[in-house]
C-alpha cells in the first residue's frame, strides 16, 4: 500500500513539472521577438575609406587596387585606383637624366637664342612617401636638384617639383588638401622626354598617386612661349559629403600662378609683352549620383577668375557641365563633361565683353595586356600660358606604354595644343593663334630591382599666326629635336608603421 502510494504521488509530480514546463514552453514560443534593429545605411559607394572597399588582384598577385574615390563633380583627373600597402613607408632615390636638343631649326628665336647643339644635364634626388593612419592618409612625391647646361643662353639652374595629398575620412565626409608645385626651366608641356623629369617622387609601383589636378585648374604650360625659369602652384581644398549611399555633392576651391622668373627688358616687346605672370581663383560645386558600382553621372558648376600682371585685362569665367563617369577598379577609368561657357572680360575686346563658349573635357586610363593607355582633352578658357592674356584652347595628350619581351617596355606620347587670344592689351591690333606639338618615343629597362634605365626622343614643333615679337631675331616658328637618356633608382621601401 504505500509503495502504491508513493508511485502515484511520484506519477502526479512528474506530470505537474511537465505540464509547467510545457506553459513556459508555449509561453516563449507566443511571446513575441523584437524588431531587429534596421542596418545602418552603407556610404561606401560614394565615400570609400581608406582601408575598405573592394580589391581587384592581378593574376599574378602582385598589385592589389583600392577603387577610385575621386568625385566626378571635382577636380581631379580620375584613376584606375590606389596600390594597397600594408604598412606607411617612405622610399628615397637618385635620378640622372642627359637631353641633348637642337637649337631652334628656323633660326634664333625669343625661345631659342642659341644655334646648334646643346646638352643638359639633370641630377636629382627623390623622395616617396605615405603615411596611413585610422581617418587619414599622407601622400607626398617630391623631386628637387640641379642641372648643368652647355647652352651659355639657358646657363645652370635648379628643379623642383611636389605633389601632396592630404586626406581625412569620416562616415560621411572626406577632406584633401592638395598641392602641385614645379620650378623649371622650361615649359611642362612635353618636358623631359622619355626620362622621369616631369613627374615628382621614385616614379615606380611603390609612389603614391599625384594629385592629380585637370589642367583647367593648374596653370596652363602648353605654349612654347615665354623664356627661362618659371614657378607653377597649384593649392586646392576639396571635400566631398555623401547626402545618401548613392549621391554625394563636392566643394572645391584652388588658387594657382605662374611665375616667370626672367622679364623681358624694356622696349624689347612693344606689340607683344611676353613672359605674363598669371594668378587663378577657382571655386567648383558639383552633385554627383552613382548608377551603378561602376557608373555616375553628375553635374557641376565652376568659376575660375583669371588675372595678369602689368595687364589691365581680368577674365571672369563660368562653366556649367554634365559629367559621366566609369571606374573598373585596376582597368578602367573615365570621365566625361561638357556644357555651356560664358566668359566676362573686364576690358572689352572688339568691342565686347562676353563670349559665350563652350567647354568639354575627357579623361581616359585603360590597362590593356602588358601595358596602359591615358588620354586626356579640354577645351575652353585658359589663361594662355604665360604667352597670351587669356586663350581659347584646344589640349589633346596620348601616353601609353608596352611590355616586350621579359625586360624591355616601350612607351610613348603625343600631344597637341591650339590657343587663340583672348584678351589682349591696347597695343596689339591682331589675334595671336598658336599650335604646339610635341612626340615623344622611348624604351626602358629594369637594371636590377630598384634601377631603371631609359631612352627616348623627343620633337617639339609650334606654328602661330604672327611673329613671337616684331623684331628680326623673333621667329614665328619653333621647332627643336631632342634625345634623352635616364638613369634612376631608389632603396627598398623603409617602413614607418
Amino acid at each position: 500500500m504505500n509503495i502504491r502510494r508513493a508511485l502515484l504521488v511520484l506519477a502526479a509530480t512528474a506530470a505537474a513539472l511537465s505540464c509547467g514546463a510545457w506553459r513556459v514552453c508555449a509561453q516563449e514560443e507566443t511571446q513575441p521577438q523584437p524588431a531587429p534593429k534596421a542596418a545602418a545605411k552603407d556610404y561606401t559607394g560614394v565615400l570609400d575609406t581608406l582601408n575598405e572597399g573592394d580589391v581587384n588582384e592581378t593574376k599574378n598577385g602582385a598589385d592589389e587596387f583600392r577603387p577610385d574615390v575621386r568625385p566626378l563633380a571635382g577636380i581631379q583627373t580620375p584613376t584606375i585606383g590606389e596600390r594597397q600597402f600594408r604598412h606607411s613607408f617612405w622610399v628615397p632615390g637618385f635620378e640622372y637624366d642627359s637631353t641633348i636638343q637642337s637649337a631652334n631649326l628656323n633660326g634664333p628665336t625669343l625661345l631659342s637664342p642659341s644655334s646648334g647643339w646643346s646638352a643638359n644635364n639633370y641630377f636629382l634626388g627623390n623622395l616617396s612617401l605615405l603615411e596611413t593612419g585610422t581617418r587619414s592618409q599622407l601622400a607626398l612625391n617630391y623631386s628637387g636638384g640641379g642641372f648643368f647646361s652647355t647652352d651659355h643662353a639657358l646657363g645652370n639652374g635648379m628643379v623642383q617639383e611636389l605633389g601632396v595629398i592630404q586626406a581625412f575620412h569620416w562616415r560621411r565626409w572626406k577632406l584633401q588638401f592638395l598641392d602641385q608645385f614645379a620650378y623649371l626651366p622650361e615649359t611642362q608641356f612635353g618636358f623631359g622626354g622619355a626620362t622621369n623629369l616631369s613627374v615628382p617622387g621614385i616614379d615606380t609601383p611603390l609612389s603614391p598617386a599625384l594629385p592629380g589636378l585637370g589642367s583647367n585648374i593648374a596653370p596652363s604650360q602648353d605654349i612654347f612661349g615665354g623664356s627661362g625659369p618659371r614657378y607653377s602652384n597649384a593649392f586646392a581644398i576639396q571635400t566631398t559629403y555623401a547626402l545618401t549611399p548613392r549621391t554625394s555633392i563636392t566643394m572645391a576651391g584652388a588658387y594657382d600662378l605662374l611665375h616667370f622668373v626672367d622679364k623681358v627688358a624694356p622696349g624689347v616687346l612693344d606689340a607683344l609683352r611676353a613672359n605674363y605672370d598669371t594668378y587663378n581663383a577657382v571655386g567648383n560645386f558639383g552633385y554627383e549620383y552613382a548608377l551603378t558600382r561602376r557608373d555616375s553621372i553628375g553635374a557641376f558648376y565652376r568659376f575660375t577668375s583669371y588675372h595678369f600682371n602689368a595687364n589691365a585685362q581680368a577674365i571672369g569665367d563660368h562653366i556649367v557641365s554634365i559629367a559621366y563617369g566609369r571606374k573598373i577598379t585596376g582597368r578602367l577609368g573615365l570621365q566625361l563633361s561638357a556644357g555651356p561657357e560664358l566668359a566676362e572680360l573686364r576690358v572689352p575686346v572688339n568691342g565686347q565683353t562676353r563670349r559665350t563658349l563652350w567647354a568639354s573635357s575627357a579623361w581616359l586610363t585603360y590597362v590593356v595586356p602588358g601595358g596602359t593607355l591615358t588620354m586626356g582633352y579640354t577645351h575652353g578658357t585658359s589663361d594662355g600660358s604665360g604667352a597670351l592674356v587669356g586663350s581659347t584652347a584646344d589640349q589633346v595628350t596620348f601616353s601609353g606604354n608596352h611590355r616586350v619581351g621579359r625586360l624591355w617596355n616601350v612607351l610613348g606620347s603625343v600631344g597637341y595644343s591650339h590657343n587663340k587670344s583672348l584678351g589682349t592689351n591696347s597695343s596689339q591690333s591682331f589675334q595671336l593663334s598658336f599650335d604646339s606639338y610635341f612626340f615623344t618615343g622611348g624604351l626602358s629597362r629594369p637594371l636590377g630591382p630598384n634601377t631603371n634605365l631609359s631612352l627616348g626622343y623627343t620633337a617639339r614643333i609650334q606654328g602661330s599666326s604672327g611673329a613671337i615679337c616684331p623684331t628680326t631675331v623673333c621667329g614665328s616658328d619653333f621647332t627643336q629635336h631632342l634625345v634623352s637618356i635616364g638613369l634612376r633608382w631608389n632603396t627598398r621601401p623603409f617602413v614607418i608603421h
